[in-house]
């Protein structure tokens, strides 16, 4: 726990992330010890933010949680002194939502199609420059899942957040316990998001290859683009995903 103490003009600020933050961090300033993410020592320039500072270590605001200065909170905008010492906390899991809305960047489709499987509501699109994605974000109100840190610390940008882990069960994984949002699996297309609603055999038999109509009774239908799904020898990899997402 940090303590309160006088700033001195010749001290440089000292700022301690938690375990969390660590991956953010130069690998010279993250700690080799258990649960510390690691320790940042910068010059006090007087104009800087501790928002800014904080940034300017690697770490992107939307992945911090709570900051203090010498014990106490403080708000990014807070400018600290010579001699500060800044912990600087992970967001909180898990983190509330305004409404459980994503958008994924160019490089996430793999995780974009998950989620959709598990029924949230997912945009995506893999030609998508920075610019559009912060458009779409922000006049949809959706959260911008993103691997990017540079993105993250656009100031334009309403809402983002960091996705850990290299393979798309790993970053579901990740999201899942960040947010904590309600699942429907097997309610939205995964190609195009849209909702998937019942549909009686004869009204898609047209769109089916002669084994699928006579092995399959029950199929659903995307109401944006049509595509047919059924539950057929493909989905039981599909399962085990929605599987260990609801468990």
């Amino acid at each position: 726990m940090l303590v309160g103490m006088a700033s001195s003009p010749h001290r440089p600020l000292e700022l301690e992330f938690g375990p969390e933050l660590g991956l953010f961090l130069a690998p010279r300033d993250r700690s080799a010890e258990p649960g510390r993410g690691g320790i940042v020592r910068v010059r006090a320039d007087g104009t800087s933010t501790i928002g800014h500072v904080v940034e300017a270590a690697g770490v992107p605001l939307p992945e911090v949680g709570s900051l203090l200065v010498n014990g106490t909170p403080v708000q990014p905008s807070h400018q600290p002194a010579s001699g500060d010492r800044i912990l600087v906390g992970a967001i909180s899991r898990p983190q509330s939502l305004p409404e459980p809305r994503f958008l994924l960047d160019v490089h996430l489709g793999a995780l974009a199609r998950r989620m959709r499987l598990v029924g949230l509501d997912t945009a995506y699109s893999n030609d998508l420059d920075d610019d559009t994605l912060i458009e779409l974000a922000n006049s949809g109100r959706r959260l911008l899942l993103t691997k990017d840190r540079g993105l993250l610390r656009r100031r334009r940008l309403w809402l983002g957040a960091y996705v850990r882990g290299d393979r798309a069960d790993e970053q579901l994984s990740d999201v899942l316990d960040r947010f904590g949002p309600a699942l429907e699996p097997w309610t939205r297309c995964m190609v195009c998001n849209g909702e998937l609603r019942p549909a009686p055999k004869e009204e898609v038999a047209a769109q089916l290859l002669p084994g699928t109509r006579r092995t399959y009774r029950e199929f659903s239908r995307c109401a944006v683009c049509g595509r047919v799904y059924w539950r057929g020898a493909h989905s039981r990899r599909l399962a085990r995903i929605v599987a260990a997402a609801t468990g």
